[in-house]
């Protein structure tokens, strides 16, 4: 439990985080899918192997106050959250993905070397934040993409320097409402640019635009079998199933996965709603999961107690109100249901994700016998 009056946002944490350099550990990927019934699930992976993010699971009832930081350490724009919202807290810190009540979810992204901050000025405080409060600024104060992009538009979202890494962190975002209309938001010569997302995806560099267009190079890819020709006079046919994607790139940077995960999304198979679409995102997501042997920070180290490179996959159903993940430590899925907290009443809280860091293993041996 967060037992603090005031929370204040400071700037620290990865993929969000995946800074100190190009490295694979930058590898996150967020998607968006739809069910039958009208459920659209916003998820993504969080990529990071130099060490543990300690990532907990954090409610903020509304009328919370929050302060934001600017550069020097001074305050920025302060808020109250209009509505209750929960998400994952990295390091106590930073709120890197999330949902508030109204169902409008989001998650903020790597994408080094392509944030480009506005400037700071001392008399437009009032109105700067950091990078990395900015998704914490959404969740509590939104309810639609459009009012995401009004609100953004008026706040300067300033290059706060962390002193623990030394740079300030290179942020976009993609931000999901419950009737499946996607952005994505990232910033251009000091200014938030917004991008509609047609194809639900995202991943990390380069900008949004460059990886739509590049989509154009795989647009033979396929869940069918590619058709029998003949090549003078021998038939040509598939060796094997999957044959529909030969070509789908299969390595992690980002512009593979961006296509990969556009590709997966299309082909998806047809769901329900609600828990038979987050089944199908998790399956999707799961083929991102990194091992620790390819999670290096730039210095070329890896943690070695972490027994995966993915920390956590987490899930949003947007018309249930429903979080779910899993984790690099017990692969079973858990889930917290933001109709049963009362967003009115409730102090914040947090909890770690894993209670226990092990995997639960049912034994069924005895059904055999």
């Amino acid at each position: 439990m967060l037992h603090h009056r005031r929370w204040i946002l400071t700037p620290l944490i990865l993929c969000l985080l995946g800074l100190l350099g190009p490295a694979p550990a930058s590898a996150c990927t967020g998607l968006k899918l739809a069910g039958a019934d009208g459920t659209v699930v916003f998820g993504r992976t969080q990529e990071w192997g130099k060490f543990d993010l300690k990532p907990r699971i954090a409610t903020y009832p509304r009328n919370t106050p929050f302060q934001s930081t600017v550069p020097g350490g001074g305050k920025g724009i302060a808020w109250k959250s209009k509505y209750g919202f929960a998400g994952v807290l990295l390091l106590n810190r930073v709120i890197n993905t999330g949902m508030n009540e109204a169902g409008l979810a989001g998650g903020m992204f790597f994408h080094q070397g392509f944030a480009e901050y506005a400037g700071y000025d001392p008399a437009k405080a009032a109105i700067s934040m950091a990078p990395s409060e900015l998704l914490a600024y959404i969740l509590s104060r939104f309810a639609t993409v459009d009012e995401v992009r009004k609100g953004v538009g008026k706040i300067r979202v300033v290059p706060v320097i962390d002193p623990a890494l030394g740079v300030p962190f290179p942020l976009h975002a993609m931000i999901t409402e419950p009737g499946g209309r996607a952005i994505v938001i990232e910033f251009k010569e000091g200014k938030a640019t917004f991008f509609e997302n047609p194809v639900g995806v995202i991943a990390n560099n380069p900008t949004f635009d460059w990886h739509l267009t590049n989509l154009r190079n795989f647009g033979y890819l396929s869940n069918t079998p590619f058709a029998k020709t003949k090549w003078g006079d021998m038939e040509i046919t598939p060796l094997a199933g999957g044959s529909g994607m030969l070509g789908l790139p299969g390595d992690f940077t980002s512009p593979s996965r961006f296509v990969r995960a556009a590709a997966f999304v299309q082909t998806a198979r047809a769901t329900k709603g609600g828990e038979d679409t987050v089944q199908e995102a998790f399956r999707i997501l799961d083929s991102f999961d990194l091992p620790a042997t390819q999670s290096e920070g730039a210095t070329g180290t890896t943690n070695t107690d972490q027994p995966a490179g993915t920390q956590y996959t987490v899930l949003n159903d947007t018309k249930n109100k429903i979080i779910y993940y899993h984790t690099m430590f017990n692969r079973r899925v858990r889930m917290v249901d933001l109709g049963k907290i009362d967003f009115a009443n409730d102090p914040p809280r947090t909890m770690p994700l894993d209670q226990v860091r092990k995997q639960d293993i049912e034994e069924v041996t005895d059904r055999l016998r």
